[in-house]
């Protein structure tokens, strides 16, 4: 199955300054269970294109297909619908709810989809994620790859068929970057997702099956991109 199927995709902004060009035109097909990594410039669109593929961000034109289902179409409570049912999205800056625990972030989206176990799958993801003992914990009173951890967990507890992943190691030192980014594959791994990683990082890139390289609003599909992301 095609996890996603991108046509011809455009994305345009009205700024002061007038009309801004993001995407002009992207085509891209990802089969399921492939990682691809996203490189570019800043600012050339690659968090946009990651935003459509999610349906947070609505294409000014084109067509996006995710597994098969047109988010073009949807409203926002479909595409919201479809999301917490296929999609696990990891971004840099965590996005964790300050007020509840690390499992209640991590079971809340369980909760709202009905799975009657919410709080002992979302205790188990913990602990696949190297938390346990720190379920308890508020996100004021866990380090920054902590944090990222949970955000991974609450990603992976639904067990979704599709990962998108911003900068995930953006906010973090290299080595607990690297940790994260061992946390990331496992998860694709131990649900066969589909895997689409946004990243400055030419290494971490390069660990992926395909590299995909943003650059003046177009995509192009090339073994160099990795080595020559800025």
């Amino acid at each position: 199955m095609t996890a996603f199927s991108l046509k011809d995709v455009h994305l345009t902004l009205n700024a002061k300054a007038g009309r801004v060009d993001i995407l002009r035109g992207v085509d891209l097909a990802v089969e399921s269970g492939q990682s691809v990594g996203v490189v570019g410039p800043s600012g050339s669109g690659k968090s946009s294109l990651l935003m459509i593929m999610a349906g947070l961000e609505r294409a000014t034109a084109g067509e996006v297909l995710a597994l098969g289902h047109d988010l073009t179409a949807m409203g926002e409570d479909a595409l919201a619908g479809f999301r917490r049912g296929n999609m696990g999205v990891v971004f840099q800056s965590f996005h964790l709810i300050p007020t509840m625990t690390a499992l209640e972030n991590v079971s809340a989206p369980l909760e709202l989809a009905g799975v009657k176990d919410a709080f002992a799958r979302a205790k188990a993801e913990l602990k696949a994620m190297g938390l346990e003992g720190r379920e308890d914990h508020y996100p004021a009173q866990l380090s920054g790859g902590e944090q990222q951890r949970v955000a991974l967990a609450r990603a992976s507890a639904p067990r979704p068929k599709i990962v998108l992943a911003d900068e995930p190691t953006g906010n973090l030192d290299s080595a607990t970057g690297a940790a994260i980014v061992d946390a990331l594959f496992d998860l694709q791994k131990r649900h066969g997702a589909t895997l689409v990683l946004v990243t400055h990082a030419p290494a971490l890139a390069a660990l992926c099956d395909r590299v995909i390289r943003i650059e003046d609003g177009r995509a192009r599909e090339t073994p160099e991109a990795a080595r020559d992301a800025a």
